[in-house]
């Protein structure tokens, strides 16, 4: 990448999740970093950069760029700026494509907060072989969705022997506010299923395959776990997904891997009401004005109080087999909604923009594009890896 005048630019930064972004950034950022914030409204973008000067005295002061989502030509001047580009705005169906496009376009890493999986597959199709022709790194989902699944799978195979068939599931608990953005992208895709479908056949007709082994995301009926001890959920939103595709591209997660996801319940009593809730919210998502209706419940842009978000915690449980060998890792935070996937994104940013991570380019996952290096930096910033127990071990009682 030729020399570029920002080393990072945060679009969105005058959001809930951007603003927390902001001040996670305006903390943590190396020094000397040179850095922008950008959205619509200039006098809010000042407002924001003023707001973290004061927090955060000698770090480096972000610059402004005005730009909006539904304008080609600024976008493309902001990516050609940068060599990273994150962006919190969404639902990214609506208003992602045009800096996906620009980024590509000009060889600009590029970072979201994607839980969209038809948004991701589509962008697959319009911009992978662009991006690895100029050397972009495209990395969606770099918050609660799906960070900690995607680099706890990867942990989990750390303890793993190696060049054997490895079986590995996830689960989610937690007690959390769901974001405003989050909740409108889920919406979204649920009112599509078609168009998700068509999206995935698409993208499954033209993505490569590993060659010699195989990958598998799959997920048993509700059921209760022997090792953990609740009731389980088969989620089959874009956690796998991403999990998956880490997977092909990663040898070292053997010959034959398979992957399966659910939310964890402690009573079946409560398992069977978050499906009943599940299929309430699939079926208004599908009416329109009732979909609107609900929408406008939970406004985009807003979130939690600070007392809420103190209060919230997650924890992704996950089980691996392989080689004889049996283990329990855990991967746990505080609110995964907003405060943490503010850290997971800035993280991810540091990360892709100074450290010294694999080669590649192209649609990639977390896992792929920065692996262990990123790793080691959520747990420095108090995000936990842990592994519990293994099967040449103790258990805890």
């Amino acid at each position: 990448m030729s020399v570029r005048p920002l080393d990072l630019v945060l679009f969105g930064a005058t959001g809930f999740v951007g603003n927390l972004t902001a001040d996670y950034l305006s903390a943590h950022l190396p020094a000397g970093a040179r850095w922008a914030l950008a959205g619509r409204q200039e006098d809010k973008l000042r407002r924001t950069r003023d707001r973290i000067a004061a927090a955060n005295p000698g770090a480096p002061v972000p610059a402004l760029i005005r730009a909006d989502a539904a304008d080609p030509d600024a976008l493309r001047d902001l990516a050609e700026r940068a060599r990273v580009v994150i962006t919190t705005v969404g639902p990214y169906l609506e208003h992602g494509e045009p800096l996906v496009a620009a980024c590509a376009a000009a060889g600009t890493d590029y970072l979201d907060l994607c839980g969209e999986p038809e948004f991701i597959d589509r962008m697959y199709l319009a911009h992978h072989a662009t991006a690895v022709r100029t050397g972009a790194r495209i990395v969606h989902s770099c918050g609660f969705d799906s960070m900690p699944h995607d680099l706890g799978v990867l942990f989990t195979v750390g303890h793993l022997p190696d060049a054997v068939p490895l079986t590995i599931r996830g689960v989610v608990r937690g007690d959390f506010a769901i974001s405003g953005g989050t909740f409108h992208s889920a919406l979204g895709q649920f009112s599509r299923p078609r168009e998700r479908r068509r999206a995935l056949e698409r993208r499954r007709e033209v993505e490569p395959r590993p060659v010699g082994r195989r990958v598998r995301a799959k997920a048993d009926p509700p059921h209760r776990d022997p090792d953990l001890g609740v009731w389980l959920l088969p989620m089959t939103m874009v956690d796998p997904m991403v999990v998956a595709r880490s997977a092909a591209a990663r040898p070292d997660y053997g010959p034959d891997f398979t992957y399966s996801h659910y939310a964890g319940f402690a009573h079946r009593a409560t398992m069977a009401g978050a499906i009943a809730g599940a299929a309430a919210l699939i079926g208004v998502a599908r009416v329109p004005p009732l979909r609107r209706l609900i929408g406008a419940a939970i406004p985009r842009g807003h979130g939690p109080s600070d007392a809420r978000r103190a209060r919230s915690w997650f924890t992704v449980d996950l089980i691996g087999e392989g080689g004889g060998r049996k283990v329990h890792t855990r991967v746990a935070g505080g609110d995964p909604g907003y405060t943490d996937t503010a850290t997971m994104l800035s993280e991810a940013a540091i990360c892709l923009a100074f450290d010294d991570n694999p080669t590649t380019a192209g649609q990639v996952t977390t896992a792929v594009a920065m692996g262990e290096n990123l790793v080691r930096r959520l747990m420095a910033a108090g995000i936990s890896f842990a592994l519990l127990w293994s099967s040449d071990s103790d258990r805890p009682t």
